[in-house]
């Protein structure tokens, strides 16, 4: 297999993984939970995936033919509250995955050189993928921070729980 084959699958699974971090944090919560805001700086959940959703349309539509900051794109309003439901927000953050993944199996690796655009800047298709590959785990991050926040004790740890690093790595070791 070449390198630019497994960048693109692994690049996938990397993805995949973030996505089931917020899937498994979404479970968790009652739809009340999707709206809470911290404080009114803060973005909600709801407000995040609005973001994801907005910036993966618009990276991801017509990715190697078109700007990824689309014309049709209001980055602003993403920050308001449009979406009013857990089942909406949802559903929203499934449709910015499948356009992402759709992409990413249409991607052949000798385009991973191409050069794409995102509000006028020139990047090669991979380090584009890169950009993203940091973007959406940071939002994720904020999305699980902001779960962990509203659960406190009930929340059900996605990693290895607090004060429980050597009986991980112990159980590590004998399943090899």
């Amino acid at each position: 297999m070449s390198f630019e084959t497994s960048f693109i699958q692994d690049t996938v699974k990397r993805l995949r993984y973030y996505k089931e971090l917020g899937d498994k944090t979404f479970a968790q919560l009652e739809e009340k939970d999707f709206f809470f805001q911290p404080s009114e700086e803060s973005n909600s959940i709801a407000i995040i995936v609005q973001h994801l959703y907005g910036n993966m349309r618009s990276r991801f539509t017509n990715f190697l033919t078109e700007d990824g900051e689309k014309s049709w794109r209001e980055r602003d309003a993403e920050f308001g509250t449009n979406i009013t439901t857990k089942a909406a927000v949802i559903a929203q953050w499934e449709e910015g995955w499948k356009i992402v993944f759709t992409a990413k199996e249409n991607l052949q690796p000798q385009e991973l050189t191409n050069t794409i655009y995102i509000r006028t800047e020139p990047l090669l298709v991979y380090d584009a993928l890169l950009r993203q590959l940091a973007h959406y785990p940071y939002h994720i991050g904020q999305i699980l921070y902001i779960g962990k926040m509203i659960k406190d004790a009930q929340w059900q740890s996605l990693s290895i729980a607090k004060g429980q690093s050597q009986q991980f790595n112990q159980q590590i070791k004998q399943g090899q």
